[in-house]
């Protein structure tokens, strides 16, 4: 599709903050990594101001490997960041997506997410589109 996703080449060391930064779920096959999820809570230095907002849980880093993909693994992923942030009394948890990204955008409608902003992140080809879900 054209999009330049940080996680798509990010550098180990990108990956390593970035899983430190909230809760990773993984899923496995054996011993290889197919599918992973960070949830975390509003962070007050993001750039997207609803990421900024009380109660609210961000879920990022999410991925399924291609081969992976259509047999509800992704939805799995979701399901677990979405208990966690309930586990942890959030009100709400969103996540973002290339505006492109039709796709996905309606896997996140499927799921209750609704859209409420949009946010430009620096060095990005596209914009994305934020949505968020009741918890």
């Amino acid at each position: 599709m054209g999009l330049n996703y940080t996680a798509v080449d990010q550098s180990t060391s990108v990956t390593a903050e970035r899983i430190a930064s909230g809760h990773c779920l993984v899923a496995v096959d054996a011993s290889a990594l197919i599918g992973t999820i960070v949830v975390q809570r509003a962070r007050a230095d993001s750039s997207c101001e609803f990421f900024r907002k009380a109660g609210v849980a961000i879920a990022h880093q999410f991925a399924v490997a291609p081969e992976y993909q259509k047999r509800g693994l992704g939805s799995r992923l979701l399901d677990c960041a979405e208990a966690w942030g309930r586990a942890c009394e959030h009100r709400e948890i969103a996540v973002d997506t290339a505006e492109p990204a039709r796709h996905l955008i309606s896997f996140y409608e499927r799921r209750g997410y609704r859209h409420v902003g949009y946010v430009q992140w620096e060095g990005k080809v596209y914009r994305s589109v934020v949505m968020s879900k009741n918890l």
